[in-house]
């Protein structure tokens, strides 16, 4: 049976993970980072992956892991969400820590950079675009476009014809795009044909990178509640002290049943987020559809609440000096990252032997 509660061990690792982002990353702070073309905070990594331990949690411990599971790495990015967090957690932590799973762990290449990977001394990025969908083609070129944290990438996985190889970051050519969301940088990536250390065959390295993009869809859609938590949270905060006509304007009946749509959506969200995670840590058979379902949905829902946010907070929240518009570009960028709404329905269709929708 599907578990979507939350057990001790997962609601301590949430309020650590908060306190630690309310300190060193609130709104103001992520602003002023974004003024500097760099959005990632100085020492922040290092105590949410190291001190923290999050980074190692997907990762078992006799590899220098936590040894937790999907659960407690959703809890963690339903907090990173919230926050809208530039950290490489998703990228490294999750989907490139999970495709190295998939291969031989006992190769010591794979092993030593899992361990690197758990304790946050090293962070490492699949080199696809973060549009890149589980069961999605692959580029076969040396350059790719759209590689999301790339720039704070230590080692880079590329897949090639022959298989994954691991290249270091200081032997590929990383040039900064301009992202539609600033807290997740992206870069185009080129690499030398023979560069690096190969991991894998071609075949146990499609499905090891289908396995991590599965990891990173099903996760991103604990992201995608956090955000739209947060978006609700604020709205309801800022209505309600927030006057005209000498009345709080929440409590005006038609931004009343906006926010209380808003409050069925995100309880729906929570429902499908927390059963990907739960269909991943248990290694279901049916992850594949719960992870499609999920981001089918918490998508959705995630850029509705940002869009609600945003008008609600009336005209503050069209200024850069709000944190709202961060939130809404974080949303539209987690709409197409891993796979688009679309892709995942068609995903749903063949899973259950419907035919697609038109």
């Amino acid at each position: 049976m599907t578990d979507l509660l939350y057990s001790e061990t997962e609601d301590d690792l949430r309020a650590a993970v908060r306190s630690l982002l309310a300190d060193r990353a609130d709104p103001s702070v992520l602003l002023g980072r974004i003024e500097t073309g760099d959005p990632y905070v100085p020492g922040l990594w290092k105590s949410l992956a190291g001190e923290i331990g999050a980074a190692g949690l997907l990762v078992p411990e006799d590899l220098g892991g936590q040894g937790a599971s999907h659960r407690e790495a959703a809890v963690v990015l339903e907090e990173l969400g919230r926050a809208v967090t530039p950290a490489p957690y998703l990228t490294s932590a999750v989907v490139a820590t999970e495709t190295l799973l998939a291969l031989d762990t006992g190769s010591a290449p794979v092993a030593e950079l899992l361990a690197d990977l758990a304790a946050g001394r090293t962070v490492a990025v699949l080199a696809l675009p973060l549009s890149t969908a589980p069961g999605g083609r692959l580029p076969t070129g040396d350059t790719v476009t759209g590689v999301a944290d790339a720039l704070a990438a230590d080692v880079l996985l590329v897949p090639r014809a022959d298989g994954l190889h691991a290249v270091p970051a200081t032997e590929a050519t990383v040039t900064p795009a301009t992202p539609l969301d600033l807290t997740r940088p992206l870069a185009t990536v080129t690499t030398g044909a023979g560069s690096g250390t190969r991991l894998a065959d071609a075949a146990t390295s499609t499905a090891a990178v289908g396995r991590g993009l599965l990891a990173g869809a099903g996760l991103l859609a604990s992201e995608q509640l956090g955000l739209a938590e947060w978006c609700l949270e604020e709205t309801v905060r800022h209505t309600r002290t927030r006057y005209q006509f000498n009345r709080p304007v929440g409590s005006f009946q038609a931004l009343k049943h906006r926010m209380a749509q808003l409050w069925l959506e995100i309880v729906n969200a929570r429902a499908v987020a927390r059963a990907a995670a739960d269909a991943l840590a248990t290694g279901s058979p049916e992850a594949p559809l719960t992870v499609a379902v999920a981001q089918v949905y918490c998508s959705k829902v995630a850029v509705h609440a940002a869009e609600e946010c945003v008008q609600l907070h009336g005209g503050i929240g069209m200024t850069w000096e709000h944190p709202a518009h961060l939130a809404l570009k974080r949303a539209k960028s987690d709409q197409i990252a891993l796979g688009s709404a679309g892709r995942h329905q068609d995903a749903i269709a063949a899973l259950v032997d419907l035919p697609a929708p038109a």
